[in-house]
């Protein structure tokens, strides 16, 4: 009986093994979710770096306070028991025990802190920067403006024939590799949030207000996110999608929209194929 249950307990370490190691294979696709993936999406951005950096931080840190808990509670119940500790101690205080216990986490969460602030800084601090765009969320899809590239303005809409499923959209939004893009964000109409995962944005889009952030994409491809802030029935169909190019396609992307936009030749959500009702 012991066999066949030492036997159980090793095929179900395995088979965590297993799933463990498929959804690290699968979890490397670069700006979009993978199948199974249960670790952050893969960084492409200063921010994001330092994200994942602490995230990491943190995982070791509880780790270490877990298992120093489980450890301690152990020590209890094996050499406190009634049947190990017959006559158990009277004693009611122990100064050195009550200072340690309220210092040290007074210390861990100073240590938690100061990385903490610094990458609060760093988000909200905006660089200077190259370029600027401005995203206005809208039920149910993104409106991009380049204010500093011609003024156009064009919209976003889901995309049914696009892979991936719920993320393809009809116009991207185009940035250049290695710039610093300050995104202006506001609602038409309700409460929206511009969110992308790779490069560590979250940010909401208020109607009256205008909110702002920024990253510096530093890989080029096509990078997913979607608003994160329940804004209606059609919440779940309004994916935001960012191709990142080097300088001189954004450059011709730039002259090509500028023509394409210039007599207001945006998409309408009429005419979008939308999402299903």
């Amino acid at each position: 009986m012991r066999m066949s249950m030492g036997r159980n307990l090793l095929g179900l370490a395995v088979a965590g093994l297993m799933l463990a190691a498929g959804g690290a294979a699968t979890a490397g696709e670069l700006g979009q979710p993978s199948p199974w993936e249960w670790t952050l999406q893969p960084s492409a951005s200063p921010v994001m770096d330092n994200i994942v950096w602490f995230h990491n931080f943190l995982f070791v840190l509880i780790t270490l306070i877990t298992l120093f808990v489980l450890a301690l509670l152990v020590i209890v119940v094996v050499k406190f028991n009634a049947k190990a500790n017959p006559v158990p101690s009277r004693t009611t205080h122990n100064t050195l025990i009550e200072v340690a216990w309220t210092l040290i986490p007074v210390l861990i969460l100073v240590g938690i802190s100061v990385p903490s602030f610094r990458l609060l800084f760093l988000q909200l601090d905006v660089p200077k920067a190259d370029i600027t765009v401005k995203a206005t969320g809208k039920q149910w899809y993104w409106s991009y403006a380049y204010p500093d590239n011609g003024k156009f303005e064009f919209d976003s809409l889901m995309a049914q024939d696009k892979q991936p499923r719920l993320l393809g959209v009809d116009n991207e939004m185009v940035v250049p590799v290695n710039k610093v893009i300050r995104v202006q964000t506001t609602g038409a109409d309700v409460i929206h949030a511009f969110a992308l995962p790779a490069f560590g944005v979250k940010i909401d889009a208020i109607p009256g207000r205008l909110n702002e952030t920024w990253f510096k994409a530093t890989k080029t491809g096509m990078f997913y996110g979607q608003c994160s802030e329940l804004c209606g029935k059609d919440h779940a169909f309004m994916p935001i999608a960012i191709r990142v190019v080097s300088d001189q396609e954004f450059a011709s992307w730039v002259e090509a929209a500028k023509k394409k936009y210039a007599s207001g030749g945006t998409s309408t959500y009429a005419s979008a194929a939308g999402p299903t009702q």
